[in-house]
């Protein structure tokens, strides 16, 4: 009887990330479509970016106020940021982790939930758009945007522009602040648009793919998390990029004139941005991922159909944005013993969350130097 007591039921809990394009301005109908995607993927963690007040109210505020009105309950909190996160589960807390910082507008807001007798920190993030540094193989800009005299597919050269950003600086500083949250055994989350593709999709596998000209890119973004010990969700489940590549931009939305849809028309610049990070233990395990929208993107000003392996889930009706969608269930092990911890601060037979103290270290170091090394 103490044994069935304290046994683990398995529940799975969705997360998505959506860029939802300039506050669902640019598609007519672009915020009830976002509800309807909302309801429709069945979601219990929803990241957002892009996010703007919509008739003088909060975006979240807004949303909670819609997806009420259709008969669904959700939990938002209003942050003065640009990105912000729905849940079916009340939040218990929320704070402002990264403000935009210096020559960046990127940003991450925390919320904490309880699922399952496991707290979960899930993290909201949407890095700057500029210097986007994957348009150089492709023989473009990614400051101007204009096409170049040639590619470019040095790495040091591209990831020189990519830093400009300072994306990585936000990743630094989110992996220092999400200490606590890792050393307590929470389930963690990470779900945004990068704006910079994955360390994982641009490797000798991809090099001769997709206008990637022969360039292997170890991305800074998704190297700097791996290294911390998180993992690329979407990844974990499809691990192989050439047979599901998981393009989430740009979307082939045929609600609007492709030319709004593309930044550099000539070339083919469908690339991963989108994802959903998670930091492992023995109760969190990745079980099935989607790309979700049209399985349609733009290559060269033209909107073709993907003819990849990628799971999709099409769209209910419109699509909202220029981006697409990803969405990950997690199966979770639930915790008979509400995530009691031992005396030593590590977790025993209900899980295990192991943390790279020297890596913070590390990493300490290299903000304090102004750069990763």
């Amino acid at each position: 009887m103490l044994r069935a007591a304290k046994s683990s039921a398995t529940v799975f809990l969705k997360a998505m990330q959506m860029n939802i394009w300039m506050g669902g301005s640019k598609v007519e109908g672009a915020v009830g479509m976002i509800a309807d995607e909302v309801i429709h993927s069945g979601a219990d963690v929803v990241f957002l970016n892009e996010l703007s007040d919509y008739k003088g109210e909060n975006f979240i505020l807004h949303m909670v106020k819609v997806l009420k009105q259709r008969g669904y309950t959700f939990y938002g909190t209003e942050t003065s940021l640009s990105v912000g996160i729905l849940t079916r589960y009340p939040i218990e807390e929320q704070q402002i982790v990264c403000t935009p910082g210096k020559g960046s507008n990127g940003a991450v807001v925390r919320v904490q939930l309880s699922v399952a007798g496991r707290k979960v920190a899930a993290y909201a993030t949407h890095l700057d758009y500029r210097h986007y540094a994957c348009y150089m193989p492709r023989g473009y800009n990614g400051s101007t945007w204009k096409k170049m005299d040639a590619p470019v597919t040095d790495e040091a050269t591209v990831l020189e522009m990519n830093r400009k950003a300072y994306r990585e600086e936000t990743i630094t500083d989110f992996l220092q602040k999400v200490q606590p949250d890792i050393e307590q055994g929470y389930i963690v989350l990470l779900g945004g648009d990068f704006n910079e593709p994955s360390h994982l999709d641009w490797q000798e596998d991809t090099k001769n793919l997709w206008e990637h000209n022969g360039a292997v890119i170890n991305w800074d973004c998704s190297r700097l998390l791996y290294e911390g010990g998180f993992k690329d969700a979407y990844r974990v489940v499809y691990p192989n990029p050439v047979t599901h590549p998981g393009f989430t931009f740009p979307a082939g939305n045929q609600a609007v004139p492709v030319k709004q849809l593309t930044w550099a028309p000539e070339a083919d610049e469908r690339d991963r941005i989108d994802f959903i990070y998670y930091y492992p233990t023995t109760f969190i395990t990745p079980e099935k991922a989607w790309v979700v929208g049209p399985a349609y993107s733009v290559v060269k000003s033209e909107i073709n159909k993907e003819k990849g392996r990628d799971r999709f889930l099409r769209p209910k009706g419109g699509w909202p944005t220029d981006h697409k969608a990803v969405m990950v269930s997690f199966k979770v092990k639930s915790d008979p013993n509400t995530c009691e911890k031992t005396t030593s601060g590590k977790f025993g037979k209900t899980g295990s969350a192991v943390f790279n103290t020297k890596y913070f270290e590390k990493l300490s170091a290299s903000k304090i130097k102004g750069k990763i090394e």
